[in-house]
C-alpha cells in the first residue's frame, strides 16, 4: 500500500476543489477548499525529494497547460498526468516527462463504453504508459463510472468481469469515490471492500479520507491491494486531518 500524491490544476493554480461541483458550464460554481500560492513545480519536486513516484497531475479544465508541463519536466518519469487525454495529444505528454496518461472521458461516446478507442489508445502509448480512470458514482449497491468532470454517468458499472477485461489495456486504474471526493466525511467503503476483491493491477482509491483512520480502513477493507491518494485532508494543501510528513514516513516506498 502507497501514498500516491496529487497535483491538481484549476485556472493555472493548484486547488483542491471538490470534484464533483466543477461544471464546465457555471465554471465559477466550483467548490473550492484549498488553494496554493506555490507552483505546480514546487509540489513536484517535494515529491521527488520524498521519493513519491506514481502521483498524478490532473488538468481541471483550460489553462492548465502550461503549469502541467513545468511540473512533469521538472523530474521526468516521476507522475502521471490526466485531464483531456486523446490519442492525438497523448504521447506528446509522455514527451514532457509524465510517465502515464490517465484517460476518462475520451472512452466513452454518448455514455457507453468504446473498446476501440481504448485500443487506439493503448496502441498509442502502449500498455505499461495507460492509466483508466474509472471514477465512479454510487447508485444503490451498484458502482457507475462517470464521465465529463463527473457530470455525466456514464453506463459502464464497475464489476470483476469489466475490471478483469480492462486490465488487459492498461497498467494502472485510478478511482475517485466521487459522492465522497474532496469532502472529507470518510472514505466509500463498499467500493473499497469490492476492489479489494476485483482488482489484479496496481489501482489507487481516492475520495473522503480524512484521518489515518480511513488510510487503515482502506487498508484492511480493501486488502492491502490499493494504493490511496489525499487532497484537501492534507496539511500542505490547507488541511487539519494527516500530516504529509507523516504519511511519508509511513507510506512510501522505501529508497534504493
Amino acid at each position: 500500500m502507497r501514498f500516491r500524491p496529487c497535483i491538481d490544476l484549476h485556472e493555472g493554480k493548484v486547488k483542491q476543489i471538490v470534484g464533483s461541483t466543477l461544471d464546465s458550464v457555471h465554471p465559477g460554481s466550483a467548490e473550492v477548499n484549498f488553494e496554493s500560492g506555490r507552483s505546480a513545480a514546487f509540489y513536484a519536486d517535494l515529491y521527488w525529494r520524498h521519493g513519491l513516484s506514481g502521483g498524478h497531475v490532473i488538468l481541471l479544465g483550460p489553462g492548465n497547460q502550461a503549469a502541467a508541463r513545468q511540473a512533469l519536466g521538472r523530474h521526468p518519469g516521476l507522475l502521471q498526468v490526466g485531464g483531456g487525454i486523446t490519442p492525438e495529444n497523448a504521447s506528446g505528454w509522455l514527451d514532457a516527462g509524465a510517465s502515464h496518461v490517465i484517460v476518462t472521458s475520451f472512452l466513452f461516446e454518448d455514455g457507453r463504453f468504446s473498446f476501440e478507442r481504448l485500443r487506439r489508445l493503448r496502441d498509442t502509448v502502449g500498455r505499461e504508459h495507460l492509466v483508466v480512470d474509472l471514477s465512479c458514482r454510487r447508485r444503490g449497491e451498484r458502482y457507475v463510472v462517470a464521465c465529463d468532470r463527473w457530470q455525466t454517468l456514464t453506463q459502464l458499472e464497475l464489476g470483476a468481469d469489466v475490471l478483469a477485461e480492462l486490465a488487459e489495456y492498461c497498467e494502472e486504474f485510478l478511482i475517485h469515490a466521487v459522492d465522497v471526493e474532496g469532502r472529507q466525511r470518510g472514505v466509500e467503503e463498499l467500493l473499497i471492500e469490492q476492489l479489494g476483491v476485483w482488482v489484479d493491477i496496481p489501482t489507487t482509491y481516492a475520495g473522503g479520507i480524512r484521518a489515518e483512520a480511513d488510510i487503515e480502513t482502506i487498508e484492511r477493507l480493501g486488502a492491502s491491494k490499493l494504493d490511496f491518494t489525499v487532497g484537501s485532508a492534507l496539511d500542505i494543501f490547507g488541511g487539519h486531518g494527516l500530516s504529509f510528513a507523516e504519511l511519508v514516513r509511513r507510506y512510501a516506498p522505501p529508497k534504493g
